[in-house]
């Protein structure tokens, strides 16, 4: 089979269960790209095994290591992906006649179904996620927020109509590692942009995004898997803003200067497109 001239990137870390899968979903492209940042578990064995390039390099963070990752690509078009996603037959064709044409677009947005606890999420808010994937390598690069990074494209977008199939956090345990990891790093994004921890923002926001999910956004029509995502997402933001009291200094001593975010790397010219992702919002 004549492969595609697409590079994918997939950035991992202790990713042997999912890399399998994920992998076998992209075998039509002509270039598949393991970015891992210090696996102890069988994904390197798993990616080797596959004929990837398989590629180390230490973890800073999500927009860095992705952005490191595309100086590797060899082909003119990138596919993005997270190891728990698989691009689906029909998502893959569109995806190969779009590089066929080579048409005047830059880049294209990809909806996704999302599956929590081997549930699909219909509502919530996850229903409505686009992000962008596919694009001509060398048209964009990430933000460098450690958390919900994105990606600057420089010219026009447009977007798929098949969709990604995202497996995120298959078990409680999952979930709860991956919670430390992010709330950790949100709360490194909020210091970096100068905020400090407050009494409101512990009481309200925690409510607000129970509210906003399971009734606003119709969590409540995805049944217990629902009320769970909903009421674990609160607790996440709730965790986010407790720790900014981490480093917070104590009210006898003068406020220490706000932490300034590490300089983004300066995206292509000419008229970059922020993507306007709908982030899921754990954690």
């Amino acid at each position: 089979m004549l492969r595609t001239p697409v590079s994918v990137i997939v950035t991992t870390y202790n990713e042997a269960e999912n890399l399998p899968d994920c992998l076998e979903s992209v075998c039509w492209a002509a270039d598949l790209v393991v970015v891992d940042s210090g696996s102890s578990d069988a994904t390197a064995a798993i990616a080797r095994r596959y004929g990837v390039r398989f590629l180390e390099h230490p973890y800073e963070s999500a927009g860095r290591q992705k952005n490191w990752a595309l100086a590797q690509v060899v082909h003119p078009w990138v596919l993005i992906l997270d190891a728990d996603e698989r691009v689906t037959p029909e998502l893959a064709a569109e995806i190969r006649a779009i590089v066929a044409a080579d048409g005047p677009l830059d880049g294209y947005f990809v909806g996704r179904r999302s599956f929590f606890l081997g549930h699909e999420i219909r509502h919530c808010g996850w229903n409505r996620e686009r992000v962008l994937r596919l694009f001509r390598a060398g048209s964009g690069r990430y933000d460098d927020r450690l958390v919900h990074e994105r990606l600057q494209l420089a010219g026009r977008a447009g977007s798929l109509r098949a969709s990604l199939l995202h497996y995120t956090y298959r078990s409680f345990a999952s979930y709860l590692d991956r919670l430390q990891r992010y709330t950790a790093r949100g709360a490194a994004d909020l210091r970096a942009a100068g905020r400090r921890p407050t009494l409101a923002a512990l009481l309200l926001r925690p409510p607000a995004r129970f509210l906003r999910m399971y009734v606003l956004q119709l969590g409540i029509l995805d049944g217990l898997h629902g009320l769970l995502l909903c009421t674990l997402s609160a607790y996440s933001v709730w965790l986010k803003y407790a720790r900014l009291y981490d480093d917070a200094p104590s009210s006898t001593t003068a406020p220490a200067p706000a932490a300034e975010a590490p300089p983004a790397a300066a995206p292509p010219t000419a008229s970059p497109t922020a993507a306007p992702r709908r982030e899921q919002v754990l954690p």
